[in-house]
């Protein structure tokens, strides 16, 4: 066949400052990758801190300095935490354990935003201590914990309503969090949000300063979340608050053929569209997947290769749905290719699976890699740095792979290798 008909990788999947040597190795940030995978070992999360800096800055520019919410759910370690706030950027986080790393990394609390659909008492209140900038209360019964924590002395926070719109979206379903028939937010149509926002206003034990809108994740169509804010303008429009977050969920392009609008351009309609709809509030939006998906590829060890003659070829790797759980939850597709041999034809199909006992354990249904693939190589799949990490697991007691920043020609670990160690520490036998 031609080589049309097996094209090499994408290179517009590859992180900001992906290049490819002379003898067709992979680099990004100055880094061979297969001296990283040899240094640290494999499965590792390799992120370009220059391409995590570049979106940060964008959705800053585009957004302002209090516009622009990282969403923490993507990725997060204190190292994260740190750059994103360097660059201008509040910090968004859905549970008590992301609140403590962010502050651990020293992102002071009025620049957080708290999430969750179901804040335990210690985590509202572990919030209220530490002084977070803002809470969006997502049910009637948070309304009531927070109005019993103030009452027992700890401080009155600014809060948003978080409003379901009641709309459906062009996602997977499990990523759906505008429909109606969703455990998130007051529904709009219901009647239920109006009834949320004369409660909050009335409540002595917070100031309510705005709503909060998100309609889905992994959504490619900027007319999709004009749909959102269309729905919910007069809403907004008539209830008068001064603070409006439409969310995050903007998509990636993660396979060859998928196209994505920027950060600036979806940030630009947004801010547009509420102008447009004569909402006066300022406008704030929760990029996660935006900022940290194409800035990391994740290298793996070849173990074995399975040739199943008329059906297909198995390649096992070191990892699996344990350091990337997407394609089994969502149906996710993913590339594949050789760090050694960026710019080669991809003439051998293949399905990248992983070590676990679960023969749904696979990373890339329909991946593509040079002929000359062998047991031992590193392979790789691109635009990782985001829900990856952040949703991995200890599943048949697998050690969590380490995180590495490369910038400038220099390399260095934020998350290590876990150990036998840490598996065997909080079990106490």
């Amino acid at each position: 066949m031609s080589a049309e008909q097996h094209p090499p990788l994408p290179l517009g999947l590859l992180p900001d400052s992906a290049t490819v040597a002379d003898d067709g190795r992979l680099l990004v940030g100055g880094v061979d990758v297969l001296v990283l995978a040899e240094e640290f070992g494999t499965p590792l999360f390799v992120y370009d801190e220059a391409h995590l800096r570049n979106r940060a800055r964008e959705a800053v520019e585009v957004l302002g300095s209090d516009g622009a919410i990282y969403a923490t759910k993507a990725f997060l370690c204190r190292a994260m935490a740190r750059l994103v706030h360097e660059e201008g950027m509040r910090l968004d986080v859905a549970t008590g354990g992301e609140l403590a790393v962010v502050l651990a990394a020293g992102v002071p609390a009025d620049r957080l935003v708290l999430h969750g659909n179901n804040k335990a008492d210690w985590e509202l209140r572990a919030a209220l201590d530490a002084g977070v900038g803002r809470i969006v209360v997502d049910s009637d019964e948070e309304l009531r914990r927070i109005e019993s924590l103030v009452a027992a002395g700890l401080p009155r926070p600014k809060v948003l309503l978080r409003i379901n719109p009641g709309i459906e979206v062009h996602t997977h379903e499990h990523v759906q969090t505008g429909n109606l028939d969703s455990k998130f937010g007051f529904p709009l149509p219901t009647g239920q949000a109006h009834d949320a926002v004369a409660r909050a206003a009335a409540s002595g034990a917070m100031d309510l300063v705005g709503l909060h809108l998100h309609i889905g994740s992994q959504v490619f169509s900027v007319d999709n979340f004009l749909e959102g804010l269309r729905a919910v303008a007069p809403f907004v429009v008539d209830e008068g608050l001064p603070e409006l977050i439409v969310g995050g969920g903007l998509g990636v392009a993660y396979v060859a053929g998928e196209e994505a609008p920027t950060l600036a351009a979806w940030g630009g309609a947004i801010v547009r569209a509420c102008r447009a709809a004569g909402i006066a509030a300022s406008i704030a939006a929760e990029p996660g997947r935006a900022i940290a998906a194409q800035a990391a590829v994740t290298l793996y060890t070849v173990g074995t290769m399975k040739f199943i003659p008329g059906v297909r070829t198995y390649v096992a790797v070191d990892g699996g749905m344990s350091d990337n759980p997407r394609p089994v939850l969502y149906g996710s597709g993913y590339e594949t290719f050789l760090p050694r041999a960026v710019a080669a034809r991809r003439e051998l199909p293949i399905r990248l699976v992983g070590k676990h006992c679960e023969s749904g354990d696979l990373l890339v249904r329909e991946g593509r890699v040079p002929g000359d693939l062998a047991v031992g190589d590193i392979i790789a799949t691109p635009v990782t740095g985001a829900y990856g990490h952040s949703m991995g697991s200890n599943y048949n007691k697998v050690m969590r792979p380490p995180v590495a920043f490369v910038r400038d020609g220099e390399a260095r670990l934020v998350v290590r290798r876990e150990t036998i160690a840490d598996l065997l520490a909080a079990d106490l036998g």
